[in-house]
């Protein structure tokens, strides 16, 4: 009966976790280069769509997440979500419709923002405020380091899979209708098999504190996030990682495509190799997960994406680059480096920071996660990628228009942001010894 339960759970964690991440990818990654292909080659675009989603986002995972928590149920937020999800990322492909002279094109560019903003709202619904919730329902002390290394590792798998075969559907004729079908189309099958086979984890009850909006409220009080200090401190390192991450991050496909010359599948196919490779750091972070040496391996975890990211900014130009060939080693070694740090560092901040959450409000709680993982890096990355974009990559297109490239600029003042993560990451390591010493 246990092993039967077991099947259960792990089938459903990677199978809506895949589905969800290869979702997250499409929009991660692929949404950005549909807005250079199909609508302006201008950061902006991306910058009000990265601001207007993480809002979206938040809001989301708030209202969500109490209302699972109130009715101790994950299941319908999921199924709902994950429907809705599939639908409006299949709809974001419309947009390209709308473009034509100056008056359409400022059209599909809110339109774009609207669709990126109603996915991420539903996206958000199904799997952050429903399906980490319900993961971290059935967390336990025997499987945290598991469950934890499957969350790390989902993001890579989804953004291997969802480069390499992304950049195969869309292909050299820049067919991006086949891929936002494809994967629309599976988050919609993963909602029915959620419907399916889908059971809430033992112990789950409703959790009411007064009306629905005081509950809401109450998420939003300061005074009782601050009394968790650790917690506090280890939401402060995911959030200046994360602004890091999403100076550069967002625009490596812009990147890889404009301004290194690689097609979308030759893209795919070398970030899959280097990323694919990068999950052995998997391995040494269980190890240290299973000790509780959550700072120390978070450390080696900023140092590897430090790395990483700092090859790419010094070697990862034209220059030094052939598109014609998959095997560029700075290329491959920058990739290779940042993937083991980005897994590690995920892998660990998701067991260290969902261990800290409260037994009685898990749900609301990752609303607190949202708002240091995306909300407030999503605002605030922008306003250091912009101006930098424009500031080092501005060209001609073919009809004389300017448009703006990321360049290798981004990468290495990115790479200097991610060394402030160790400022957090200090009084978070000081907490924990100060709280292991009390108990």
């Amino acid at each position: 009966m246990k092993k039967k339960r077991d099947l259960r759970l792990w089938s459903l964690v990677w199978g809506l976790g895949i589905a969800g991440q290869l979702c997250w990818n499409i929009e991660n990654q692929w949404f950005n280069t549909f807005v250079y292909a199909k609508i302006a080659k201008d950061p902006t675009i991306i910058s009000w769509m990265v601001a207007v989603s993480a809002l979206a986002t938040a809001l989301s995972t708030f209202i969500f997440g109490t209302l699972s928590d109130r009715m101790g149920r994950r299941k319908p937020f999921i199924v709902g979500g994950y429907l809705l999800w599939g639908l409006f990322t299949i709809g974001f492909g419309a947009t390209e419709q709308l473009t034509g002279n100056g008056q359409t094109l400022l059209l599909a560019a809110v339109a774009a923002v609207a669709a990126d903003a109603l996915m991420s709202f539903f996206g958000s619904m199904g799997n952050d405020s429903g399906f980490n919730a319900w993961i971290n329902d059935a967390m336990t002390t025997q499987n945290s380091g598991a469950l934890g290394a499957a969350l790390a590792t989902q993001p890579i798998f989804g953004t291997i899979a969802g480069t390499v075969l992304g950049g195969l559907l869309i292909g050299g004729e820049d067919n991006y209708q086949r891929l936002f079908w494809s994967m629309g189309g599976l988050v919609i099958i993963s909602a029915g098999l959620a419907q399916t086979f889908m059971k809430e984890a033992p112990g789950l009850t409703p959790h009411r504190d007064g009306s629905f909006i005081k509950q809401l409220l109450s998420a939003f009080n300061i005074r009782s996030l601050t009394k968790r200090k650790e917690l506090v401190w280890v939401f402060l390192t995911l959030t200046v990682y994360f602004i890091s991450f999403n100076v550069y991050f967002p625009h490596v496909g812009n990147y890889m495509l404009y301004y290194l010359g690689f097609d979308a599948g030759s893209m795919g196919l070398m970030e899959g190799m280097a990323l694919l490779l990068g999950m052995v750091s998997v391995l040494p972070a269980s190890s240290m997960l299973r000790r509780e040496r959550y700072a120390f391996a978070a450390g080696i975890a900023v140092v590897l994406s430090f790395l990483g990211v700092g090859i790419l900014g010094l070697w990862g130009r034209p220059e030094y680059v052939d598109p014609t060939t998959l095997f560029n080693w700075s290329l491959l070694g920058g990739l290779l480096l940042f993937g083991c740090g980005y897994i590690m560092f995920m892998q660990v901040l998701s067991v260290w920071m969902k261990q800290l959450f409260p037994q009685e409000s898990k749900g609301q709680f990752e609303g607190f996660r949202i708002l240091f993982f995306v909300l407030i890096p999503w605002l605030v990355s922008p306003l250091i990628a912009n101006p930098i974009i424009k500031g080092n990559g501005e060209v001609l297109d073919s009809n004389g228009f300017a448009a703006y490239l990321p360049t290798h600029v981004l990468f290495l003042i990115g790479a200097g942001l991610i060394l402030l993560t160790f400022v957090p990451l200090f009084f978070a390591a000081r907490c924990r010894k100060q709280e292991g010493t009390i108990a």
